[in-house]
């Protein structure tokens, strides 16, 4: 039983985050009849849109956190790591950035940073093993690099959003921004993820 309402729970959050990015002001009523589902079923696994909401962004900073964990992997430079994680976390925030845009209303912008705690730590100790390495120089520490990472992360979200960033380019300039703020200068920075976005 509790097998089929996770997939039922799994099922609704999927169409749910479907239905917001087609209609920003699609209603519990809107996403229980896209998900095949009563209204009473969407409400049982979510008391309110906020509920929704909250749950759609828990899984946006799960799947950041699993994607930069995995791109991570066996990688011994910090400048070629920080690329990769953010081409990674790149892939999985453009399929969020309007819900992270919708999320802000409902969600406080506390609590999206708070679910990327993980996330944060992860890339602090990445950075600063750049710096102990002297691959990244910058006068910040670790911690709040790995700030200017995730700040970078939503300004381009919201610069795609607004239109004036095309998509197709806003993981590379996630990465180089994020390496160039790290101390890497621009030119490094461009050939080193143009040779980890180059198509096999």
């Amino acid at each position: 039983m509790a097998g089929r309402a996770d997939a039922n729970r799994r099922r609704i959050m999927d169409i749910a985050l479907l239905e917001l990015l087609r209609d920003a002001d699609a209603s519990m009523d809107q996403i229980a009849r896209a998900a095949g589902v009563v209204r009473r079923t969407v409400y049982g696994h979510f008391p309110s849109r906020d509920a929704l909401m909250s749950a759609l962004v828990d899984d946006a900073a799960s799947a950041v956190e699993v994607a930069q964990a995995e791109a991570l992997r066996d990688v011994a430079d910090p400048a070629e790591a920080l690329a990769l994680s953010m081409l990674a976390a790149w892939e999985i925030a453009d399929g969020y950035r309007l819900l992270i845009s919708l999320a802000q209303r409902s969600v406080t912008v506390e609590g999206i940073h708070r679910r990327l705690e993980p996330v944060r730590r992860e890339c602090a100790a990445m950075l600063q093993r750049g710096l102990d390495e002297g691959r990244f120089v910058s006068p910040l520490p670790a911690i709040a690099l790995a700030y200017v990472r995730e700040q970078v992360l939503f300004g381009l979200m919201q610069a795609v959003n607004d239109g004036v960033l095309d998509p197709a380019d806003a993981g590379r300039s996630a990465a180089v921004t994020a390496l160039t703020a790290a101390g890497v200068p621009a030119a490094e920075a461009e050939k080193l993820v143009a040779g980890l976005t180059a198509a096999p």
